[in-house]
């Protein structure tokens, strides 16, 4: 501050004034927090619309449009399909990785993304598979479940989530021919990277028309509980009625079958299951919106909780 006795009157109150000015600046930068210093990400489930989840559904109808009307294994709609969910996952920061496998004399792959950070010996892992049937574009079964888990992938990476457990999601191949994909991601794991999973959340046929109750996975048989019920709470809480069932006809089947816990849901079977019918208009967006966010509620508690 200049010798305030060496200035006139009037650049001596101008030197005030600039020197109040300087300190509360000064203040008011101490106070506001820097780029090191940026909220956390919430640690609360954000909520998503139809607007969010359904151009993923329009996106997947389209590649079927343009692929003789299917995403079946071994075709260019199934690549398609794939390379669309994975260029979405690594514009949000995810580590991406394609499994490749063969069956009927084609090749097949599934879609691995993880999330960076958590414990990587206790990881949450949710998939879905993308493939459909020769039939039909598949779009309910399962481009419905699909994009419920690339939604809630993009949610994590978009709320900056930094998890206890490590994410990984996950996109499975030739599910429609008997869980090819899923039972091959399975097989090719190491005894240490299958302990290592903790819990298997997996969404099929997410979207069905005129739903009346969501179809709960409940694992007793591996001891699981603790993900059945959170499912059943969040659905509760809304009203919604719900009804369990057992491990088995999707590809938690494969989990369960190598000893690890699993839970999810579906929707039901819909009329025009593994038919040309099965297309955009045979989601209600309603009832896929309703899935995302019940998917996005029970992996957002559980990415934050150690295992038990």
């Amino acid at each position: 501050m200049p010798n305030l006795s060496l200035l006139s009157p009037e650049r001596c109150g101008q030197a005030v004034r600039a020197a109040v000015l300087v300190l509360v600046l000064a203040l008011y930068a101490a106070l506001m927090p820097s780029s090191a210093q940026a909220t956390p990400p919430t640690s609360t489930a954000p909520t998503v619309s139809q607007s969010q989840v359904m151009p993923h559904l329009k996106a997947l109808q389209r590649i079927a449009d343009r692929n003789g009307g299917n995403r079946a294994h071994g075709t260019q709609g199934y690549a398609q399909s794939v390379a669309y969910v994975r260029h979405a996952l690594d514009r949000a920061g995810f580590h991406t990785e394609l499994r490749h496998f063969s069956y009927g004399g084609a090749d097949g792959y599934n879609l691995i993304a993880d999330w960076p950070g958590g414990d990587p010996n206790h990881v949450l892992l949710t998939g879905a598979h993308l493939d459909s049937v020769a039939a039909g574009p598949g779009i309910n079964d399962n481009g419905s479940g699909a994009a419920a888990v690339l939604t809630t992938a993009l949610q994590v990476a978009k709320a900056g989530l930094k998890p206890t457990r490590h994410l990984r999601f996950a996109w499975w191949g030739a599910e429609e021919l008997g869980l090819i994909g899923s039972a091959d991601y399975v097989r090719g794991l190491s005894a240490d990277d299958r302990k290592a999973v903790d819990l298997y959340l997996n969404l099929d046929q997410a979207g069905s028309k005129n739903t009346q109750q969501w179809l709960v996975v409940n694992d007793a048989a591996h001891g699981e509980s603790a993900a059945f019920q959170a499912f059943q709470a969040w659905f509760a809480a809304r009203g919604i009625a719900t009804f369990d069932i057992g491990v088995g006809g999707s590809d938690h089947e494969s989990f369960g079958k190598a000893g690890i816990a699993s839970s999810g849901f579906s929707t039901g079977i819909s009329d025009c299951i593994h038919n040309a019918c099965d297309n955009l208009a045979n989601v209600d967006p309603v009832t896929e919106t309703t899935s995302t966010n019940a998917l996005i509620g029970v992996v957002w508690q559980f990415a934050a909780t150690a295992r038990s």
